[in-house]
């Protein structure tokens, strides 16, 4: 471990390991693209399984240096269940980009990586677009309201565009992650939403249920994380200097209600209040817990 040294020289380190290993395992991936890009099953199969490796080995190397500039305190509970042979949909409260290394430091090979999905012009971002390319991540094309009403006739083309992306999950387990609060959670956007939690922002319920209806029948469950820093929000500087001392996170494996599964969140009003409220049901849930962890695991600095 390197706590002995400056915490901006940790910073230093862990920067240059992290660009490391992207750089190397980038290389090796778009060679794999070229593999994947063949019209033979086989040759997809087997690239499939290279980039699921790969994606997991960018994970574990990245815990690598996590661990050698801070041997941080990892307080989990509810992981008992999750399989690394079923598709989930996760969904977590999100506070920094932090968030997202310590749910693939924790999440990593018990069950499949995490893909988000991503606007469909994203896939021509130079470099980056090819390997979420790569790496299978899914591609949504919506439609904004004002584009629908001009254009009637593209009503539901972006779901049946999304459900031919997700079609290829269908025999294949896969992680769907949603941030359902839509952005990090800081003290200005709180106050200007006027959010009735005290440590969350509103939740934003069309994404999972744009999910859902994409993919639903395909999900295992839902994976509702709860994520809780007794340091204070760290910034990614701070993971990189190794001063994220205890993080505190809870999993907790819901069952999706049939009722959610096939209805169209845009177009079915009912429904859609429905699945609001159940949402909002969850974040209240979440929010007491957080109160429960900022008492159990006070301010630690």
């Amino acid at each position: 471990m390197l706590d002995f040294l400056p915490a901006p020289l940790r910073g230093v380190i862990a920067s240059l390991l992290l660009a490391l290993n992207t750089i190397v395992l980038c290389s090796f991936l778009f060679c794999v693209a070229l593999i994947k890009a063949l019209p033979f099953a086989l040759t997809q199969r087997i690239a499939g399984w290279l980039m699921s490796h790969t994606h997991e080995a960018w994970i574990s190397n990245n815990k690598g240096w996590m661990n050698l500039v801070r041997r941080t305190r990892w307080h989990l509970s509810g992981l008992q269940g999750l399989d690394y042979q079923h598709s989930y949909l996760i969904t977590s409260n999100h506070q920094s980009w932090v968030d997202i290394l310590v749910l693939q430091y924790v999440l990593n090979r018990r069950i499949q990586p995490l893909k988000f999905f991503l606007k469909q012009e994203l896939i021509w971002v130079p470099v980056i677009g090819l390997a979420w390319w790569a790496l299978g991540f899914p591609f949504m094309k919506r439609y904004s309201k004002a584009y629908l009403e001009k254009h009637p006739e593209k009503k539901g083309k972006d779901l049946e565009t999304t459900r031919k992306t997700c079609a290829k999950f269908r025999h294949n387990p896969v992680g769907i992650f949603n941030f359902v609060e839509g952005t990090r959670f800081t003290e200005g956007k709180h106050a200007q939403q006027k959010s009735p939690f005290k440590y969350l922002l509103k939740p934003k319920a069309g994404g999972i249920a744009f999910v859902l209806d994409a993919m639903g029948e395909q999900l295992e469950s839902i994976v509702n994380v709860t994520i809780h820093y007794p340091g204070g929000r760290p910034g990614f500087w701070d993971l990189l200097c190794g001063n994220v001392r205890d993080v505190v996170v809870h999993f907790e494996e819901l069952k999706i209600p049939p009722e959610f599964i096939g209805k169209n969140y845009d177009q079915d009003g009912e429904y859609r209040l429905q699945f609001q409220g159940w949402i909002n049901q969850l974040w209240l849930d979440k929010d007491a817990l957080l109160e429960q962890m900022h008492s159990e695991y006070p301010p630690k600095h």
